[in-house]
C-alpha cells in the first residue's frame, strides 16, 4: 500500500488546524532516496505560544481534568480504535519519514498503550480515604497540569509512550515532534477530532530546538517529558531547575548483551544481533555492547560478523528488509566517523564499516561489527545510534562481566544469557539498568520502562507511567466527614 505526498498547511492547536505564523516551510525527506514525501510549516515561538495558551486554558477552564477517569478511558479506547483503522497509513508515514523498516513500522505505533491505561483505569486509586496518625485524610491523584511532550525522530511510538498516560491522568498537552518526522502526528490530530476530544487537550507543533526551548521555558507548562539525547536532556534539566518544573527524561543508552561462559549461542547471538540493529540501530535500547568471555571470543566474533554481514539491507518499504538507512547525511557521517574512531583506538572491523555499495542516493551505513574493543574506548562508551556493535572480551567470570556491564554512564537496557536461567537472573539483579532480560530481548508495555544514571529520570509504561503526570494532594478531613 502506498500513499501520496502529504503537505500540511497549519498546526493542530485548540482542536483545529490553525494557520502558521510564518510562510517558511520544512520539507520531509525520505532517507532511503532523498525524495520529498511531504512538508509542514516552519514553526516559530508564536506558534508554540498559541499551543501553550490553548493547553493552559483547556486545563484551567475546560472539562478534561475534571472528567471522571472512567470517561477519559472511553476516549482513550476510541482514539486507539481510530488509529487502528489507519495503521497502514501510519506505518507508511513512519517509514517514509525516518527509514524504519516497514515490518517494524506496523508494530511500533504505540496504540496498545492507550488500551492498557483504559483497561486498567479501575486499578488506580484516584481518591483514597486513609487513616493518618492524627486523623483521616483524603489522598488524591490529581493531574500535574499542562505537560509538554518532546519526542525525537526515530520512532512514532515515543510520543505514544507519553500521551496515553498524560491523557489518562487528566493533563492537557503540548506535543513537539521533531521537524524531520512530523507527518504522522497529523493523522493523530484527525483522529482526536473524530473522537471529540475537547479542544486544547492535545496541541501539536513540530519544531526545532529553539521552539522546543520556548516550550521548556514557558511558566504555563507544568511538566516536560523529553525523549532524546543525554546532552539535550542535561540542557533541559538545567533550564527546568530555575522554575522547579516537573520533569521526566528518557535518554541515551549503551546497553550490554552479557554472554556468560555457558551461553547458548544459537539463541543468544541472533537475538543480540536483532537487538543491536533494531530500527537501523537508531534505538536507545539497542544492545550495542556484546560482552563475551575470552574463552569464547573468537567463536562469537566470527559468528556475529557472519550474521550481520548477511542481514538484508535495502529499501525500508520491502518486507524482507531488516536494516534501512539512517535518518540524514549528518547522522551517516557521524556514524562513519565513529567507525574510524574505533579503528584509531585499535578496534578491528569484522563486518561492514562503510556505506552501502550501489546506494548513491540516501543515507546508508552498513551494519557493522567491531572486534578487539576495550570497554574504555569511545565506541564502547558513547552512544553511536546506528547498527554498530562493539564485541568486548572479559576475563574473570560473572563478577568481571557485571563490573564491565556497569562500567558505563548509561543504564537503560540489557540482556544476560546462560544455560542456567537462575545464574543469569542473579547476574541480571546486579546490573544497574532500567530493563534487562534473562535469555531474551523483551519489552512489555505493561511493565515500567526507564533508565538508571544518565539514561534518564522517571518511568514510562505500566501503571508506574501514570506517576509522572500526577501530583498527590492530601485533604485532611474533620471528624465525622
Amino acid at each position: 500500500m502506498t500513499f501520496d505526498r502529504r503537505d500540511v498547511d497549519g498546526f493542530f492547536i485548540d482542536g483545529a488546524l490553525r494557520p502558521p505564523s510564518s510562510t517558511e516551510r520544512v520539507e520531509v525527506v525520505h532517507p532511503a532516496n532523498e525524495e520529498i514525501v511531504g512538508s509542514v510549516p516552519r514553526s516559530t515561538a508564536a506558534d508554540m505560544a498559541a499551543a501553550i495558551n490553548a493547553a493552559r486554558r483547556a486545563f484551567d477552564e475546560g472539562p478534561w481534568p475534571r472528567t471522571p477517569p472512567a470517561e477519559r478511558a472511553e476516549i482513550l479506547t476510541a482514539i486507539a480504535d481510530g488509529l487502528d483503522k489507519r495503521i497502514d497509513e501510519l506505518a507508511w508515514l513512519s517509514t517514509a519519514q525516518n527509514g524504519m523498516p516497514i515490518t517494524l513500522s506496523r508494530q511500533s505505533q504505540g496504540i496498545e498503550l492507550l488500551r492498557f491505561y483504559a483497561d486498567h483505569v479501575d486499578e488506580v486509586a484516584w481518591e483514597q480515604r486513609r487513616q493518618g496518625l492524627a486523623g483521616t485524610g483524603l489522598v488524591r491523584r490529581t493531574p500535574v497540569g499542562v505537560a509538554g511532550l518532546i519526542v525525537p525522530w526515530n520512532a512514532p511510538s515515543l510520543l505514544m509512550n507519553k500521551l496515553p498516560a498524560a491523557l489518562m491522568a487528566g493533563c492537557t498537552t503540548v506535543v513537539k515532534p521533531s521537524p524531520e518526522t512530523p507527518l504522522d502526528t497529523y493523522v493523530l490530530a484527525e483522529v482526536l477530532q473524530d473522537v471529540g476530544l475537547p479542544p486544547g487537550v492535545v496541541n501539536i507543533v513540530a519544531g526545532d530546538a529553539e521552539v522546543g526551548q520556548y516550550l521548556v521555558d514557558a511558566p504555563a507548562v507544568d511538566k516536560i517529558s523529553f525523549t532524546g539525547s543525554t546532552q539535550a536532556g542535561r540542557t533541559i534539566m538545567a533550564r527546568m531547575a530555575g522554575r522547579i518544573g516537573r520533569l521526566s527524561l528518557e535518554l541515551g543508552g549503551k546497553s550490554a548483551s552479557i554472554l556468560l561462559d555457558d551461553a547458548p549461542l544459537d539463541v543468544a547471538l541472533p537475538a543480540t544481533m536483532a537487538g543491536s540493529c533494531l530500527n537501523n540501530g537508531q534505538a536507545c535500547i539497542a544492545l550495542s555492547r556484546v560482552l563475551v568471555p575470552r574463552s569464547r571470543y573468537p567463536e562469537v566474533v566470527d559468528a556475529l560478523a557472519a550474521m550481520v554481514a548477511a542481514l538484508p539491507v535495502g529499501d525500508p518499504f520491502e518486507e524482507s528488509t531488516f536494516v534501512g538507512p539512517v535518518i540524514n547525511a549528518k547522522q551517516r557521517d557521524r556514524v562513519l566517523s565513529y567507525v574510524e574512531i574505533g579503528r584509531s583506538e585499535g578496534a578491528r572491523v569484522v563486518a561492514g564499516g562503510g556505506t552501502v555499495p550501489g546506494r548513491d542516493k540516501g543515507f546508508w551505513v552498513q551494519p557493522t561489527v567491531l572486534a578487539d574493543v576495550h570497554n574504555e574506548m569511545r565506541v564502547a562508551q558513547e552512544e553511536i545510534f546506528a547498527a554498530v556493535i562493539s564485541v568486548i572480551p572479559y576475563d574473570g567470570g560473572d563478577d568481571a562481566a557485571v563490573a564491565m556491564a556497569n562500567d558505563s554512564s548509561y543504564g537503560l537496557s540489557g540482556a544476560v544469557w546462560s544455560a542456567d536461567p537462575h545464574r543469569a537472573l542473579e547476574v541480571a539483579r546486579r546490573i544497574r539498568t532500567g530493563t534487562i532480560t534473562v535469555n531474551g530481548f523483551t519489552y512489555d508495555i505493561g511493565l515500567p520502562f526507564g533508565g538508571f544514571k544518565q539514561s534518564g529520570i522517571g518511568r514510562e509504561w505500566g501503571l508506574e507511567g501514570l506517576e509522572g503526570y500526577v501530583e498527590y494532594q492530601t485533604i485532611n478531613l474533620p471528624a465525622g466527614l
